[in-house]
């Protein structure tokens, strides 16, 4: 007689015959054989992905990772850890093709973390958190499909470093501070002398242009003035007054 049973939605189970893969069941009412079938168990998943050890879960989920020590581009070193998000796709590849699969998934994740963490300075690495993120889930997609899995996601959930190296980041961003600061003062300053030095030239221009537009008028003055004296006299006589004027007029300001 056959063996009756209920497998839950959203799971599979795999049968055995002989000790050998004979089929996967879906979810509702299902049977076995007596003696020559068996379920394939995942008791070392530890509830990873399954229920009572036979039932493998399709839905996704979610492993988080131990802490990793890992070293960044620039010789700081961090510990780091990741939750890693996945659901089966093939759970036949997912069982017989990779030993204990909550297992290994941790263990992939953390070496592509730690592989990536060390092509990156820490400033980096704490600013462009989710570009790594999606550059470790895109690495693992292609692992993934030889294990019947998908990663939907991988998010780094912690990145602890030392009190030293803490205090050198503070010291780092006090002089970057310091250093702008300084730079928008010598920048002020810059301003300030060029404001200077234009408003002096501007001045020197306006003096020049002034003294240039007295001369002509002068001049403009004595020639009309030469005209006139050429009207009533000869121009000889009022060549003489003109230059006997002038030597009144340096006379007195002598």
């Amino acid at each position: 007689m056959a063996i009756i049973y209920t497998v839950p939605q959203n799971h599979v189970v795999l049968i055995k015959r002989f000790g050998k893969h004979s089929r996967v069941q879906g979810e509702g009412l299902r049977f076995k054989l007596p003696f020559i079938e068996s379920f394939k168990t995942v008791y070392e998943w530890s509830g990873h992905a399954n229920k009572s050890g036979r039932f493998i879960e399709l839905s996704e989920q979610q492993t988080d990772t131990p802490p990793r020590q890992c070293q960044t581009l620039d010789n700081v070193t961090i510990d780091a850890n990741a939750s890693i998000y996945w659901r089966i796709t093939n759970p036949v590849k997912a069982v017989y093709d990779i030993d204990i699969l909550p297992k290994s998934i941790a263990d992939i994740a953390l070496n592509a973390l730690r592989a990536n963490i060390g092509k990156l300075k820490l400033d980096q690495l704490l600013s462009e958190r989710q570009n790594l993120n999606n550059r470790i889930a895109a690495q693992l997609a292609e692992t993934g499909a030889k294990w019947g899995i998908v990663f939907t996601r991988v998010e780094i959930q912690e990145i602890n470093y030392s009190n030293e190296t803490a205090e050198a980041m503070m010291q780092e961003m006090t002089a970057e501070r310091k250093k702008r600061a300084l730079m928008a003062e010598a920048e002020g300053e810059a301003q300030a002398e060029m404001t200077r030095a234009n408003a002096e030239a501007n001045a020197t221009i306006i003096r020049a242009q002034a003294k240039a537009d007295a001369l002509r008028i002068l001049a403009e003055a004595e020639s009309t003035y030469l005209s006139k004296l050429k009207e009533n006299i000869n121009e000889e006589i009022a060549g003489q007054i003109i230059i006997s004027q002038k030597n009144t007029l340096t006379a007195c300001k002598q």
